[in-house]
């Protein structure tokens, strides 16, 4: 019965063969599986050019000689050998992003890519096997496609904004950004729709994709994870300013949770009769080792004033300066801003 048909007995073969390797090939091997599937694709495509039967011909052009069940065959055959090349070109697009080691925060551009492989294969189904005009077919449903596309406005604002987040690419999963708002967090997942944002209070933020494109951010994890820190205070002018600033020296030294490179720095920026300002400037191996250091900092400052004879200044805010004396009023002095009250 199928002797007369045998080419595409072999193609319908191949191409079931194909299927059931590919589906236990599993995904944890992507080049063996696309060198299978080229390997099945390129069989299938040899067998339909000995046979004479082009997929990419229109279905009536090239079956009028084949009836009954020679004719189920051949449409069954173009059928896999178009479903096997979806497979071989997504297998390609996994296999680029399984090298370039970026499989998770490329998987909305590749779910992007499959999609449109996907419906380029159906629509070439169903035009060159079963012979449907897709002109036709897209012209009718052109008056659905735009009820549909303003139904779903937003959510396609948000698919192309991920879009164009993924192509920019202005962070990855695991980077740790903070928006224009304020709001900072590690990014844990994207999807077609939303970003997750994990933030030091351990909560889940979701951002629409969309949203996120108009707000400027600051990637905090690039080019490292490294972050520059400022602690300002003020020390009594009771010394010179070079004997204060060698302890503040000695104490980022010894502080184990900022890093030593760059090295910390001691910046002295203004002084008055009453005290010595000063910056201190470390960095942190990242943003959630801020807290921890910043508490060290000010543990090892107060333990270091105290074994040097130094002492903390108050602010300028909380003093008040009283006028010099004359005949009518006392002495001036500087006092507690709130003594004056």
């Amino acid at each position: 019965m199928f002797g007369d048909h045998l080419p595409l007995v072999l193609i319908n073969l191949l191409g079931l063969a194909g299927i059931v390797v590919w589906y236990f090939q599993g995904r944890g091997r992507p080049m063996a599986r696309l060198v299978v599937q080229i390997l099945f694709f390129a069989g299938m495509t040899a067998v339909l050019g000995f046979s004479g039967i082009l997929p990419h011909w229109v279905a009536e052009t090239d079956l009028t000689d084949i009836q009954g069940a020679g004719a189920y065959l051949a449409k069954s055959a173009r059928i896999l050998w178009w479903i096997h090349l979806a497979w071989t070109l997504i297998g390609f697009v996994r296999l680029y992003i399984a090298v370039e080691h970026r499989p998770r925060e490329a998987r909305l551009l590749q779910e992007l890519v499959v999609a449109v492989i996907y419906l380029g294969v159906a629509l070439s189904i169903t035009g060159f096997v079963f012979g449907v005009p897709i002109a036709t077919l897209a012209a009718t449903s052109g008056a659905v496609a735009i009820i549909v596309g303003l139904a779903l406005q937003n959510t396609l604002g948000d698919v192309f904004s991920g879009v164009a987040l993924t192509l920019g690419r202005p962070y990855t999963l695991g980077d740790w950004i903070m928006l224009g708002d304020g709001t900072e967090g590690r990014i844990v997942e994207t999807t077609w729709r939303s970003t997750h944002l994990l933030t030091g209070a351990n909560n889940i933020v979701v951002l629409p994709n969309s949203v996120l494109a108009k707000l400027s951010l600051t990637n905090l994890s690039r080019p490292d994870e490294r972050q520059l820190m400022t602690l300002t205070m003020r020390i009594a002018a009771t010394h010179a300013p070079h004997i204060i600033e060698e302890p503040m020296h000695a104490v980022l030294q010894k502080c184990q949770r900022i890093v030593k490179e760059p090295a910390p720095l001691v910046a002295l920026k203004d002084i008055d009769a009453v005290a010595i300002g000063m910056d201190l400037f470390f960095c942190v191996a990242g943003p959630a080792d801020r807290l921890l250091a910043r508490n060290e900092v000010i543990d090892t400052i107060h333990r270091h004033c105290e074994a040097n004879g130094l002492s903390l200044a108050m602010s300028p805010q909380s003093y008040a300066v009283v006028l010099p004396a004359t005949a009518d009023q006392p002495q001036a002095r500087v006092m507690r801003s709130s003594d004056a009250l």
